[in-house]
C-alpha cells in the first residue's frame, strides 16, 4: 500500500491500562489478577485491569458498591500513585523521541507520533517503536495509524480490541479503514459523548462508518461544528492540528478532595495554602505569572441529607505574580470572603477545595504597573524554596500556613511506593 505524498500518517501510541501497568511493573503479584486503581480518597475505581473489567467493574464505580465483589474474586485495590505514573509517562515519551522528530503528547498515556517519510515501512516502524517502549520501560502499548488524529484514535481502539492486528492497526488503506469502521460502535469514537451518541442513534447512526457518511450540514445540526469537524476527520480530512509545540497554557488549577471534612476556617486555610503553593510552583516551572486567582470549596453533594454549602471567590493579582507568598495571601483572603459562620467551625464539612489561576502570561511579558509596590517580593526566596524541594523531595520545606497535622490531606491508604522518584522508596532486591 502506497501512501500519497500529501497525506501525513499519524500514529497514536497508547499505554494499555496504564496505571495498572505501572503498578504491575514493580509488583509481580499483581499480574494475572483483577486490579483497580482508586481515585482521591480511595473512593472510586479510576483504572481497571482487563481482569477487573471482565468482572463488570465500571469506570468511576464507587468502592462501596463493589466491596463484596472484590472480596469474592480477590480484586486488588491500590490508591492512585500519580508521582509514579507521571515519571513513567515521561520515560515513555523519552523513548518515543528516538522514533520520530515530531510528537504531540495528548495525555499521560497517549502520544501522537508523526510517521511522515516512512512510506510503506510505517507499520513495521510502529511495531518496532512499540517493542522499544516495552523493552525500555516495561509498559505495554498499542498503536493506531491513520491520516487524521480521529482515525488514528479509531485505529488504536481496533488494535486493542482485535488480536488480528497484533497491537498495530493501520487504517491508511481505505478498504481496511472501511472494514474497521463498520464494526466500531459510534459511541466509541473519539469526541462522541453520551448525549451526542444518543442523538446519533436516534437518527439510526450506530457505527463509525454510518457517522462518516452523515451529510455535513446534518452533522452540524446535530452536534454543531464540533461534530461536523469529526465527520470530516473520519473521511480523512485533517481538521485537528498536530501540535508538536505545546500551546501556552491559559489556565491552571490545583484541587483536592479532603481526607477528613474541613469544619473550621483554619483547616480550610491550611488546605488552600498548600494548593496555592503548588500552583505557584507550577507557574514557575512553566515560566508564567497569573493575573487572576479563584478559590472554591464545597460540601459533599452526594449526601443531600446533610447541610450543603459552596463558595467561590475571585481576586485579581496586581502585580501579576508567581510568588508563593502572593498566591497564598490572595487565596486565604478570598476564602475569608466566602466563609460563613464561626471561624472555629460552622457545622459545614467541606470535602473539596481548590485554587484556579487564569490570565496567564510569560513572566517576561508581565505588564508594568504605573504605581508598583515599594518593596516587591524577592524572587530569591522562591528560587531557594524550589531548589530545596527539588533536591530533597516535594514538601521538604513548606510554609507554616500549611499546618503540621494536615488533617485535610487526601487519603491514600493503599498507595504503592514511589519507586522511581524517592530514594527512600527504591525497590529492594533480595537474593
Amino acid at each position: 500500500m502506497t501512501v500519497p505524498p500529501f497525506v501525513r500518517p499519524i500514529a497514536l501510541i497508547d499505554c494499555n491500562n496504564f496505571y495498572v501497568s505501572c503498578e504491575r511493573l514493580f509488583d509481580v503479584s499483581l499480574r494475572g489478577v483483577p486490579v483497580i486503581i482508586l481515585s482521591n480518597n480511595d473512593g472510586c475505581a479510576v483504572a481497571r485491569s482487563d481482569e477487573a473489567k471482565a468482572l463488570g467493574i465500571r469506570m468511576g464505580q464507587p468502592v462501596f458498591q463493589i466491596r463484596e465483589l472484590m472480596q469474592r474474586h480477590g480484586v486488588r485495590a491500590l490508591s492512585s500513585n500519580y508521582t509514579l505514573y507521571g515519571d513513567l509517562s515521561r520515560r515513555v515519551v523519552e523513548v518515543l523521541h528516538a522514533w520520530s522528530p515530531r510528537l504531540d503528547v495528548y495525555s499521560i498515556d497517549e502520544t501522537f507520533v508523526d510517521l511522515s517519510g516512512f512510506g510503506d515501512g510505517m507499520e513495521q516502524h510502529a511495531a518496532r517503536m512499540r517493542s522499544a517502549v516495552r523493552v525500555e520501560t516495561g509498559i505495554p502499548t498499542c498503536v493506531g495509524i491513520g491520516p487524521t488524529k480521529t482515525l488514528a484514535k479509531l485505529a488504536n481502539f481496533a488494535a486493542k480490541k482485535n488480536p488480528i492486528f497484533s497491537g498495530v492497526c493501520n487504517l491508511m488503506a481505505p478498504e481496511i479503514r472501511d472494514y474497521v469502521m463498520r464494526r466500531v460502535p459510534v459511541a466509541e469514537i473519539w469526541g462522541v459523548g453520551r448525549a451526542t451518541a444518543g442523538k446519533l442513534q436516534a437518527q439510526g447512526i450506530g457505527s463509525a462508518a454510518e457517522l462518516r457518511d452523515l451529510p455535513l450540514p446534518l452533522a452540524r445540526k446535530i452536534g454543531t461544528v464540533v461534530l461536523e469537524r469529526l465527520v470530516a476527520e473520519l473521511r480523512g480530512v485533517a481538521c485537528i492540528d498536530f501540535e508538536d509545540v505545546p500551546p501556552q497554557r491559559k489556565g491552571m488549577a490545583v484541587t483536592r478532595s479532603a481526607g477528613t471534612p474541613m469544619t473550621s476556617f483554619d483547616v480550610l486555610a491550611e488546605a488552600l495554602a498548600a494548593h496555592a503553593t503548588r500552583a505557584a510552583e507550577k507557574l514557575r516551572q512553566h515560566g508564567l505569572v497569573a493575573g487572576t486567582l479563584t478559590v472554591f470549596f464545597h460540601t459533599n453533594r452526594h449526601k443531600p441529607d446533610r447541610p450543603q454549602h459552596s463558595a467561590s471567590r475571585t481576586v485579581r493579582l496586581r502585580p501579576m505574580s508567581n510568588h508563593t507568598f502572593d498566591l497564598v495571601e490572595a487565596a486565604i483572603a478570598a476564602a475569608g470572603r466566602g466563609w460563613t459562620g464561626d471561624p472555629s467551625g460552622n457545622g459545614h464539612g467541606y470535602v473539596k477545595a481548590g485554587v484556579i489561576l487564569d490570565d496567564l502570561l510569560p513572566d517576561a511579558e508581565r505588564p508594568a504597573l504605573l504605581f508598583a509596590p515599594d518593596q516587591p517580593r524577592d524572587a530569591r526566596l522562591t528560587t531557594a524554596l524550589d531548589a530545596i524541594n527539588d533536591r530533597f523531595g516535594r514538601k521538604t520545606m513548606v510554609l507554616a500556613r500549611e499546618g503540621v497535622s494536615r488533617s485535610w490531606a487526601t487519603k491514600a491508604d493503599h498507595r504503592s511506593p514511589r519507586y522511581t522518584t524517592r530514594i527512600s522508596e527504591l525497590p529492594v532486591v533480595r537474593v
